[in-house]
């Protein structure tokens, strides 16, 4: 036995050495296998919860648009077409036009030819606003809405799964309210000045039109782009969006407070912040490409309509002016019908463009 080991001892240790390296080896490999099986259930969780997490987003993006389209909007537009109609009302000029016809020697003919000039200002001036106009609070609203919805949306999240701040500064009911409200800023506040701004602009196109002048769909549509390019290339760039909501008044704000009782810019409010995010949204030069591309895709449907109203090809082929004035002062209440009638509406949420542009928004990619 002795000399057996003597013989073979190393071929013995060589044999044990084999067996427990590929021992250690097999240890080793079965616990990287289980880690990585580990990993891959980590991952395929983590790839199931992402999958998740991207369904409810698109699910609440999807709400969020809806409630812009049957609660927010329609609001809104029925409190324009109404300030519309209050403010560019036609049917004192039209009745006193049709009271002349019926008895020539009520008006003189200077007078006769001003308040066919003044229609035909009118006219042009409640088409082309109520174009503007109800784009602008169409896109408008929903800026509002998705900014609104994303917030909303994180701060459930954050509180579902425990990863709300103690002192975190949430979204109350109140400043929901408020925020949503501004959509109204329009129709309420600064309806005056932008009659009159866009009357400047209509002014400044139609000065050389006579009533007589023939117009077909080409000058119609040439002149429509022509009042809208004036009105938004007036002071400085981005004025217009102080038409839609009121100016930045964080600073002003702050400063009054830090004066009277020693608040600082820490007091701005969560309202404020929304407020301040949608001006920058607005602002963007984003924006403004979505908003020139809606006005003009809303003037081929106005111009679609008209074509349609008179048949037959006569606006192709040309009418008078003074022809034309009753459809074009006919086509505003269209533009500002409730959504779920209004084409012009339609048209806007079916630009791919406008589609893309909110979805950004919502998931908060680059929109400036």
């Amino acid at each position: 036995m002795w000399q057996f080991w003597r013989r073979h001892k190393k071929k013995v240790y060589v044999s044990i050495g084999l067996c427990g390296g590929g021992y250690l080896l097999y240890k080793f490999y079965d616990s990287y296998k289980r880690r990585i099986y580990e990993l891959e259930r980590q991952l395929a969780d983590e790839q199931e919860n992402d999958e998740l997490l991207k369904a409810q987003m698109q699910m609440h993006f999807e709400n969020i648009q809806r409630i812009a389209n049957t609660m927010t909007l329609p609001h809104a537009m029925l409190y324009l077409s109404s300030r519309v109609a209050e403010e560019l009302d036609l049917l004192h000029l039209t009745e006193r036009l049709m009271k002349g016809k019926g008895q020539p020697n009520s008006l003189t003919p200077s007078e006769k030819l001003e308040l066919w000039e003044r229609l035909k200002l009118l006219s042009f001036t409640r088409m082309v606003l109520s174009t503007w106009a109800m784009t602008a609070i169409s896109l408008y609203i929903r800026v509002q809405v998705n900014i609104l919805g994303r917030h909303l949306y994180i701060d459930t999240a954050r509180d579902l799964g425990g990863f709300q701040p103690e002192d975190a500064d949430l979204i109350d009911r109140n400043d929901e309210q408020q925020f949503l409200a501004s959509a109204d800023f329009l129709s309420s506040q600064r309806m005056p000045i932008l009659i009159s701004n866009m009357q400047a602009a209509a002014t400044e196109v139609l000065k050389g039109k006579q009533l007589r002048d023939t117009f077909n769909s080409s000058v119609l549509h040439e002149a429509i782009m022509q009042i809208l390019n004036i009105f938004m290339s007036m002071g400085r760039p981005h004025h217009w969006v102080d038409y839609l909501m009121p100016e930045d008044v964080r600073f002003f704000k702050s400063v009054e407070s830090s004066a009277s009782d020693g608040r600082n810019v820490s007091d701005i409010t969560k309202l404020d912040q929304l407020m301040v995010e949608t001006r920058t949204v607005l602002s963007s030069s984003e924006f403004g490409n979505i908003l020139d591309l809606s006005l003009r895709k809303v003037v081929d449907g106005v111009m679609e309509d008209m074509n349609i109203q008179f048949g037959n090809g006569n606006l192709s082929a040309g009418l008078p002016l003074a022809k034309l004035l009753p459809r074009v002062a006919q086509i505003s209440p269209l533009l500002l019908e409730e959504p779920s009638r209004n084409k012009f509406t339609q048209i806007i949420q079916n630009i791919p463009e406008v589609e893309v542009f909110f979805t950004l928004l919502y998931t908060n990619m680059s929109t400036s």
